[in-house]
């Protein structure tokens, strides 16, 4: 005899989905919910969305990541607080204070209830911390300087670190020791390709870009990608934002696209971002921002890593503006005003005399971005500045130009 017929479920009215293509909703996706923190919500029927008050207004978050399973985003503040959420939820979990030792580029392990951050005040160690009991696991003392760059290796427990120490250190989270060190000018900016098998390490006082084989990190590194070269293009010297002031070098943000094959440097310059080809290191665009923007204020800016002078005194920290989705295919960031964020189609026309490539389309928002980042199993972007917003695809809003 036949059992019984089981009907699945029908599929959720709302949250993130996972099988719509990037493509289709790229243009669509609109702010969610606002949040920073476990105090109080308030209802803001005008926003169309939950906001989460800070007791304090001037609290930054300075740096975002999503776990393994796209369901929890970890947000260190300047407050001194790591913010955790349930991203699919849309809810605040908990908050966990680092008063003593400060908190910046706070990453998820690969475990959901384990991080690292970087410590802003009384040394410059990487703590290793369970979210579940609030209790240290590991120090990771060496670095002598503020760290600058943290990334987790994607395939294994290990991770890099690069400080203004002008060292960059392996790390294995099972031991409190250094695996390797390299020591490099102002190597400020860090990250692993997709694969695992290549580091990419960013020196903007050298205007280089170094990629290591991960397995012969002691060797010289099997490519360098000379920046300087940008300075003498006709791109560059042909474009009307650049005022003679050559190719970017305050540098933000560093990634791999999950294809391997491009790499973006992110910037505060008005000049725009870098997107370079990962394997040779050419030029392919300069992505920049929407001329409502241009010039950029400085004072609103976050502060890069080098030179420190770049920045406005009191500006927060950050870990760049910028992020590619998780096809690779488009760019999300910051308009570069104190509103909306924009998207960067990296398969779109570039100019062929300024090779410069404008924003697809505008994402609006009524509040900054200073951070970005893409959900990893999820079409959810999450932004933050004195918030921390989700993003998800809506219908029938239509493409804003940006």
């Amino acid at each position: 005899m036949a059992g019984p017929i089981v009907v699945p479920p029908p599929p959720p009215l709302g949250g993130p989905q996972a099988t719509q293509k990037t493509s289709d909703v790229i243009g669509n996706l609109r702010p969610t919910k606002v949040s920073l923190s476990c105090s109080f919500a308030i209802n803001t029927k005008s926003l169309g969305f939950k906001l989460f008050k800070l007791s304090a207004p001037t609290t930054y978050a300075t740096s975002l990541s999503f776990d393994d399973s796209g369901e929890f985003l970890l947000a260190a503040c300047s407050d001194e607080s790591l913010q955790l959420y349930n991203a699919k939820e849309g809810r605040a979990l908990k908050t966990l204070f680092s008063k003593k030792y400060g908190a910046h580029l706070a990453r998820f392990t690969h475990h959901s209830q384990s991080i690292i951050y970087a410590s802003t005040k009384t040394d410059d160690t990487i703590r290793y911390l369970s979210t579940h009991d609030n209790q240290f696991l590991r120090y990771f003392k060496g670095h002598t300087a503020p760290v600058t760059a943290l990334a987790l290796c994607p395939a294994s427990d290990t991770f890099i670190s690069g400080s203004l120490d002008n060292t960059v250190r392996l790390w294995s989270l099972s031991s409190p020791s250094p695996q390797g060190k390299l020591n490099l000018a102002t190597p400020t900016l860090a990250t692993y390709d997709p694969s695992a098998t290549v580091i990419a390490i960013a020196s903007p006082s050298t205007s280089s870009i170094l990629l290591y084989d991960l397995r012969n990190y002691d060797k010289p590194p099997f490519a360098t990608f000379d920046l300087r070269a940008l300075d003498s293009l006709p791109a560059i010297m042909a474009s009307p934002l650049a005022a003679g002031a050559g190719a970017p070098r305050d540098w933000t943000k560093l990634e791999f696209s999950n294809d391997g094959k491009s790499l973006i440097v992110g910037t505060n310059n008005t000049l725009g971002h870098l997107l370079l080809d990962a394997f040779s290191g050419e030029l392919k665009a300069l992505l920049v921002r929407p001329p409502q923007y241009l010039p950029l204020n400085a004072s609103s800016l976050r502060a890069t890593p080098w030179p420190a002078s770049s920045s406005a005194v009191g500006t927060a920290a950050g870990q760049g503006d910028v992020c590619f989705s998780a096809d690779g295919r488009y760019v999300v960031g910051g308009s570069g005003g104190d509103r909306d964020a924009v998207v960067w189609d990296v398969q779109g026309q570039v100019d062929e005399e300024t090779k410069t490539l404008a924003p697809l389309c505008g994402l609006p928002c009524k509040t900054r971005v200073g951070v970005v980042e893409w959900n990893p199993r999820y079409n959810m972007v999450a932004t933050a500045d004195r918030e921390v917003v989700f993003w998800l695809p809506e219908d029938g809003v239509g493409i804003k130009p940006p």
